[in-house]
């Protein structure tokens, strides 16, 4: 099979082509380095630095891609409230330019990157896919609004779809050649690879945004996914395709852990002090998110192999010793 995938030089997108290669499949990576320098993209992929928006330039009828796999876009939800035209334009306009593409080269099948950020504060918890969808943050906003626009092209098309909703993305993927892939950010916004970095000395201090929320400790609490568990899913995603369908699918391991907890694991694992510095709240942040993956595990065939957040950090760590 031929796969189109969309921000392929970044974590999630590059992990996933590289299982895709190992299962045999050809595999085209788009991705405008715009937050990646590039260096993982797997080999074996032919790479095509090109925005999403232009994607039609590739996406042709005599293209020949069997689906697509749509990971661009911005994912930093403090930005998105600074800079909103950013995460409209890239998460939201480049969407919609490649379901233009791929209805003309009538390519019917996505996978498509989503996020917990959809729910806004819960109300309910564990969060399930038919939870309430309000936002609290533009980058919330701009993923709802392209699995909305996913959903009128299943019902208008013959095309089927699945969103994935991403909570908490950590450690790293071991290829199995020696090499990982982990989290390369730029700017890096994510609480275990700052932290790594402030374990290394590579910063002075972690800043920890918020110690007065709702919860057992006063810091956020959100559900922890390892790398790999989340990238299995969307090869299990592939094959679950039907046209005129879009399916939405929770991916967590159900378990929340506060920002102190995650710290606590990063001093733990690494055996190194660092200091944490106590920052106001960033805006569009829910107090707690957390999910019940119970529906891919019923009709994906997927379980979590490594929920626990020591494994997690374990792996992060190697990555982070190596590069």
């Amino acid at each position: 099979m031929k796969y189109l995938v969309t921000g392929g030089a970044g974590y999630v997108g590059a992990t996933v082509a590289r299982m895709l290669l190992d299962d045999g499949h050809e595999v085209v990576v788009l991705d405008d380095l715009s937050r990646n320098d590039g260096r993982q993209i797997p080999d074996g992929a032919k790479f095509i630095q090109l925005r999403v928006h232009d994607v039609g330039e590739i996406l042709t009828p005599g293209a020949g891609f069997d689906a697509v796999l749509h990971f661009a876009g911005l994912i930093a939800a403090g930005e998105s409230m600074q800079h909103p035209e950013r995460h409209w334009d890239s998460n939201t306009r480049a969407s919609l330019a490649l379901l233009d593409a791929m209805h003309a080269a009538e390519v019917g099948k996505l996978v498509f990157s989503s996020t917990a950020a959809v729910y806004g504060e819960p109300s309910e918890l564990p969060l399930v896919e038919t939870s309430p969808t309000n936002p609290v943050n533009t980058y919330g906003d701009t993923k709802l609004a392209v699995d909305r626009a996913i959903t009128s092209f299943t019902r208008a098309f013959p095309f089927g779809a699945i969103s994935l909703r991403y909570f908490n993305v950590a450690g790293a993927y071991d290829c199995g050649d020696g090499t990982m892939i982990g989290e390369r950010h730029n700017p890096e916004t994510h609480l275990i690879p700052l932290a790594l970095d402030a374990a290394l000395g590579r910063r002075n201090k972690l800043s920890l945004f918020g110690a007065d929320y709702p919860t057992s400790d006063g810091t956020n609490v959100r559900d922890y996914i390892h790398i790999t568990d989340l990238a299995r899913a969307h090869l299990l995603a592939l094959g679950a395709i039907h046209p005129g369908e879009h399916k939405v699918y929770n991916l967590g391991n159900g378990i929340g852990f506060s920002n102190l907890q995650v710290i606590q694991a990063v001093r733990e694992v690494t055996g190194m002090p660092f200091e944490v510095a106590s920052e106001p709240r960033r805006p569009g942040d829910p107090a707690t998110l957390y999910a019940s993956s119970q529906l891919a595990r019923d009709e994906l065939g997927w379980t979590p192999e490594k929920p626990d957040i020591l494994d997690i950090v374990r792996d992060a760590w190697r990555f982070h010793q190596q590069h």
